[in-house]
């Protein structure tokens, strides 16, 4: 490869190995104080102290530096709406009532293929000033939708998880299909885009309510045919919505064995919410390795409950987790600001988040949610080269803040997490490619 191909990124480099929780803050992460991350194209080469990769660099590579800030793995988002950037922070209803009054409103315009691709352009555009790489994107019914969002993340070489909505009863006719349609659409959508670039496909029923069981059905026979996709829908976010579950499908014994009959939970499941489990769906999740998603600010904006971490734990029904903004009913497109809400809802139920399994969480944790462990969420030679670059002093109260704090990274890392937001994202990069920077 040609020295121009080479780019390296000088600062405090941080990548995580392992979960905090589970082996310990020590043997979670790597940190070079000065480190050098040595990108070769879309890859990263090499990582280490400066010291010893720069005089191994050739001459003309470029050197973009960043002394004073954190240089990590780019932001991974689990759970996340596309066409609600419009609906984001609407007033006053718990989650039926908002799906009615602003969400099926709002969703009927993706028709339109031109404002899918305005809509998308933004969005891919807010993710990366928060510094997110990846996300796990709901679409609507309209395959316009899909076709825009994954054409414009195609222009952008991100990697994304995408996929078109099912939904065949209880909303707007302007928002259903069928069974058939929506398999069918869905088929043809995975052959265009599943593995084409950097772009996965998800099978996405909204969620039960919306979904006749002949297509979950129809759902569950995409999976089948295309293992290597991937499923995402919700469940036991609102106790209204869980009623209303166990009343379209009678006999069955909870709203996650609704999705069990139809053959949709397994490893590549991601599953938005999971707040008001009992004990045998979180038994039937865990002996699935399906991924409960938590997401804190939606949660909490529109009033739904408390998410459960030390359950979520639990050594007899441990669950895969992914942590996510849950935009338009989440506030935020910040991963910063969703880490330090989950701090927030955790403290109500007596339970703690630890900065640095916050950021194992947005970065290494979400990765291995997705199974994508081995392309992102990681700064290890061989991996995507999707990075962020946080600035701790990004503010006037941060940099106060950071008066007080000596060389302590988990502090640091918390001070990050409790007061930034877009603002401390210095720079991220795609692949190897700046796509958002901050002069200052």
């Amino acid at each position: 490869m040609p020295s121009s191909a080479l780019r390296a990124i000088r600062g405090r480099v941080l990548t995580f190995l392992d979960d905090p929780a589970v082996v310990g803050s020590e043997e979670s992460h790597r940190y070079f104080e000065d480190g050098l991350l040595v990108l070769d194209g879309e890859r990263i080469r090499d990582l280490g102290a400066a010291r010893d990769l720069l005089p191994e660099l050739p001459a003309d590579a470029a050197v973009d530096r960043y002394p004073e800030q954190l240089v990590l793995p780019g932001f991974i988002d689990t759970h996340i709406h596309y066409p609600q950037t419009q609906v984001i922070a609407s007033y006053g209803a718990q989650l039926l009532d908002w799906l009615r009054t602003y969400t099926f409103v709002e969703e009927q315009r993706f028709s339109d293929p031109g404002h899918a691709a305005r809509i998308a352009g933004f969005f891919l555009d807010e993710l990366l000033r928060n510094g997110t790489t990846t996300a796990a994107v709901y679409c609507t019914v309209h395959p316009e939708s899909v076709e825009a969002f994954f054409a414009e993340s195609q222009r952008r070489n991100t990697r994304m998880v995408a996929g078109k909505l099912l939904m065949d009863r209880n909303a707007p006719a302007a928002l259903l299909d069928s069974a058939e349609r929506g398999y069918e659409e869905s088929k043809a959508l995975i052959a265009r885009w599943h593995g084409r670039g950097r772009q996965h496909y998800a099978v996405t029923p909204r969620f039960a309510i919306t979904s006749t069981q002949a297509q979950l059905e129809a759902a569950g026979a995409l999976l089948r045919e295309h293992p290597e996709v991937y499923l995402q829908t919700h469940l036991s976010e609102n106790r209204q919505e869980i009623e209303t579950v166990k009343a379209l499908f009678p006999g069955v014994g909870s709203y996650t064995e609704v999705y069990g009959r139809f053959g949709l939970l397994g490893p590549r499941s991601l599953f938005g919410h999971c707040i008001h489990l009992e004990d045998e769906e979180r038994a039937r999740l865990s002996e699935t390795g399906s991924v409960a998603v938590f997401c804190p600010t939606s949660n909490l904006f529109i009033g739904s409950g408390l998410f459960d971490l030390d359950r979520a734990r639990d050594g007899r029904f441990p669950l895969r987790l992914g942590l996510a903004t849950d935009v338009g009913g989440g506030t935020s497109y910040s991963m910063l600001r969703t880490a330090a809400e989950a701090y927030k809802v955790l403290q109500l139920r007596g339970q703690n988040l630890p900065a640095l399994q916050a950021f194992y969480l947005l970065t290494l944790g979400n990765a291995r949610a997705l199974g994508l462990e081995r392309q992102i969420g990681t700064l290890e030679p061989g991996s995507d080269a999707d990075v962020v670059v946080l600035d701790p002093r990004a503010t006037p109260a941060m940099a106060h803040r950071m008066e007080t704090i000596h060389g302590d990274l988990a502090e640091e890392l918390f001070v990050l997490m409790t007061l930034g937001d877009d603002r401390a994202v210095r720079a991220t990069y795609v692949a190897g490619t700046l796509a958002k920077t901050e002069t200052v």
